[in-house]
């Protein structure tokens, strides 16, 4: 099963940046024209924003910047699954979940012009969207993963403790 890892790695990816795109498509046709709709007063809108910055709207109009490099950092992921074969479901998990949330993003990036987001929590006030969500639960599972499951960092601290 470790081996086919990568492969079911992309194939989740891929269906999440199809998920992100089939929302945004009724976010687009949708909500665009009426700009925002309250879904649980008080917790959740859903409002319509043109992101053309990253996180929190940061570096608007660096458009091209990142898309090559969310395209080089997609590409070092899938180097990482396939060249040095990770152990544990649980990078392949973050792997997946930020393939297909950077492949969302730089889809509208690409087509777009920016990022179409959506999603205000009451007690988070950037406006975000499904790929981003994919994006930050991926990047903590990575974290997580690197931290307490990685091989590399088991290996070294055992380096270490013979070098004493």
């Amino acid at each position: 099963m470790e081996g086919k890892m990568p492969v079911i790695a992309l194939i989740i990816g891929a269906l999440l940046a199809v998920a992100d795109q089939v929302i945004k498509y009724f976010v687009l046709t949708h909500l665009q024209p009426v700009g925002s709709v309250t879904v649980i007063d008080g917790l959740l809108d859903l409002k319509y924003v043109e992101n053309r910055g990253v996180a929190f709207g940061m570096f608007s109009d660096m458009r091209w910047f990142f898309v090559v490099v969310t395209a080089i950092l997609i590409g070092i992921i899938i180097f990482i699954m396939f060249k040095k074969k990770p152990t544990g479901k649980l990078f392949y998990i973050s792997a997946a979940l930020i393939i297909g949330g950077g492949i969302g993003n730089l889809i509208d990036r690409v087509f777009y012009g920016f990022v179409v987001d959506y999603l205000s929590l009451s007690f988070f006030p950037p406006v975000c969207n499904f790929a981003d969500y994919c994006i930050t639960a991926g990047t903590i599972l990575l974290v997580i993963y690197v931290l307490f499951f990685s091989n590399t960092i088991k290996s070294e601290k055992k380096v270490s403790k013979s070098d004493e």
